[in-house]
């Protein structure tokens, strides 16, 4: 069985690889909750086992002609801009413009297609910048969930609603990413000697509880900001991309088969 999402054709093994890559991901976010042993664990495992499932989705995608020549440019062209982006802001204070691109090119293009560009995207700036390192992953994963739930929001929304519907997911997400970035930082961030500290084998509520806080005060300077810039750029740049890509994807005819005709003299 094979669906068309935006311009890829997901059947249910690439769904299946897709559901697995993000349960072994999500697991490695939420490790701490759960975890009763008095010693932390090599949580990248998680990770590596996760993007390599993304990987072999990206190979079934290919494989399968869900991803046509056409569909793979494309994911390139659109990968490379947000890597260019991305070190624009180095990630000062949250003023990051990458995520409006993200964000509307998923909405376009699909969530399956977003899912893709958040990973490949996220792992081509690494190499770009460097930034290499045991929170790629997360970040990889991060960005691959909100282009899949871009891609998500409802289709029949359109003119101001939309804007208006994708400024409000761009302020949530902005805020859900530095959620994410610290789950992978704060057991390892503050040693074990402070209030905030993770406790190891603690109860979900007591580690809960001090993340939260911690969450809070040490990540707003950065989620705010974050919020505030993805939704300047979504509501002063989004009606004229959302135009062009839909242009292009109305032009480019994806997963049209390419024929080519011989003139006979």
């Amino acid at each position: 069985m094979m669906l068309t999402v935006g311009v890829v054709k997901f059947s249910f093994k690439n769904a299946l690889v897709l559901s697995i890559a993000s349960v072994l991901s999500i697991a490695g976010f939420v490790w701490p909750f759960f975890y009763t042993g008095q010693d932390l664990p090599r949580t990248q495992m998680f990770f590596w086992i996760a993007i390599c499932a993304a990987i072999a989705l990206v190979v079934l995608e290919i494989s399968s002609a869900g991803l046509d020549a056409k569909s793979v440019a494309l994911l390139g062209v659109l990968a490379a801009l947000i890597s260019a982006l991305r070190p624009l802001g180095a990630g000062a204070v949250g003023i990051e413009p990458m995520w409006f691109v993200l964000i509307l090119s998923a909405r376009v293009f699909g969530a399956s297609f977003g899912f893709l560009l958040g990973i490949t995207s996220m792992f081509a700036s690494a190499l770009l910048t460097g930034g290499l390192g045991p929170w790629l992953g997360y970040q990889m994963f991060a960005a691959a969930w909100i282009g899949m739930a871009a891609g998500l929001l409802p289709k029949r929304v359109s003119g101001k609603s939309e804007i208006l519907m994708l400024l409000v997911f761009g302020a949530l997400t902005a805020g859900i990413f530095g959620l994410l970035m610290d789950l992978q930082f704060w057991p390892w961030a503050l040693g074990g000697n402070t209030q905030l500290s993770y406790i190891p084998g603690g109860s979900i509520a007591q580690n809960f509880g001090r993340f939260i806080t911690f969450h809070f005060a040490s990540s707003m300077a950065w989620d705010i900001p974050r919020a505030i810039f993805t939704c300047l750029l979504i509501s002063f740049t989004g009606p004229a991309v959302l135009s062009a890509l839909r242009r292009t994807y109305t032009r480019a005819a994806f997963s049209t088969p390419v024929v080519f005709n011989e003139r006979v003299k």
